[in-house]
């Protein structure tokens, strides 16, 4: 297949630069991917196209502050956005700068907030960088890690599309209620619609929850640079899921019910699950990296329906969305859309999705 079939025009003024004042104040477009038929309904009415006994499969991963600003040992400015925690004291990251630090490179990382802190570059791996600690007492800790130095002095690493700098609110918003797993440097952005009144509504309809974990990577945002996307390598990801939570996923189908992925993440996982263990086809607990790769023809193994939100044109997410419910039918769902001024992206609306027979 070309990437120019996952294209589409997209006024600018429709991507999404902040969040509504609530969470689930969103709009949900409605997909039936058996027929194309569309609805235009709010976010809060999703409790009303769920049953009794379907699951709700969410990625409970957390996004760390993974942006850091600082120079080099000759003072060059660079920016470091933190793709994999590796360890306590190192991790792999996308470095911006004027010229590529070489191994053994020092850069002092997080001046902006204060007197920062130190790594040298280890050795490149692919388009990253294997970044180490240089542990020192100058930001009184006597062992720092990873993660509270990003505490300290990362930034909220929002969206490329969102063009302005974070600020306090987003430490919250770009945020799901629920996240719980430290890894992530991109939301997944179909789980920002729900807040803890609308998840009460949802148990009490008698709808159960279950969690995946997929730590996003910047990766998430990188273009497809290949005409047929066949050809196309996609970047790996961290993926949990759990004993209880197959379980869970078996007991709802025996029971004739449905497993609804909320987010391109939680689908991810699944079918990761259901595609790379033991027993292909069957879903297992996986515990591993994945670069599953989902586009039109592939065949589901596991969600019955998604939440999710709108995605770049010619992306690896409408790409998945398009095997789910027919390229033909996202392109319809999108131009409708677009000409009734939905947000798209990460801040946006939302979709329910149910798929192709």
């Amino acid at each position: 297949m070309n990437l120019s079939e996952f294209n589409f025009d997209l006024p600018e003024e429709l991507i999404a630069q902040y969040p509504l004042a609530q969470r689930s104040k969103s709009r949900l477009l409605c997909l039936n991917g058996e027929d194309g038929s569309l609805s235009d309904r709010n976010f809060t009415d999703l409790p009303n196209l769920l049953n009794s006994g379907d699951l709700l499969v969410f990625n409970n991963t957390q996004v760390i502050p993974a942006r850091l600003f600082g120079h080099k040992s000759t003072g060059g400015k660079l920016e470091v956005l933190v793709e994999r925690v590796l360890s306590d004291d190192s991790f792999l990251a996308q470095i911006r700068a004027s010229k590529s630090p070489k191994v053994g490179t020092m850069l002092t990382l997080g001046t902006d907030k204060g007197i920062g802190f130190q790594v040298v570059m280890h050795e490149r791996q692919g388009d990253l960088f294997h970044l180490k600690l240089i542990q020192s007492d100058k930001t009184g800790s006597e062992k720092n890690t990873v993660f509270n130095l990003l505490e300290c002095f990362g930034h909220i690493p929002l969206p490329p599309y969102v063009e302005r700098a974070d600020d306090e609110s987003d430490l919250e918003r770009y945020q799901t209620v629920y996240a719980k797993e430290k890894g992530a440097v991109a939301a997944p952005t179909a789980g920002l619609h729900f807040d803890e009144a609308l998840l009460d509504v949802i148990q009490k309809k008698g709808v159960e929850l279950a969690w995946v974990t997929l730590h996003v990577g910047a990766g998430t945002f990188q273009p497809v640079r290949v005409d047929n996307i066949l050809e196309h390598e996609m970047h790996s990801e961290y993926v949990d899921v759990s004993v209880e939570t197959v379980e869970k996923i078996k007991q709802t189908h025996a029971r004739g019910n449905r497993i609804i992925a909320v987010g391109t993440t939680a689908m991810r996982s699944l079918e990761s699950a259901a595609t790379f263990g033991e027993n292909p086809g069957v879903i297992e607990e996986y515990h591993a990296d994945t670069d599953i790769f989902i586009y039109p023809g592939y065949q589901f193994k596991t969600v019955d329906a998604m939440v999710t939100n709108f995605h770049l044109p010619e992306s690896t997410l409408i790409m998945l969305i398009s095997a789910f419910a027919g390229l033909e039918n996202v392109k319809h769902a999108y131009q409708h859309a677009i000409d009734n001024k939905y947000r798209f992206f990460s801040y946006g609306d939302a979709m329910f999705i149910s798929p192709l027979t």
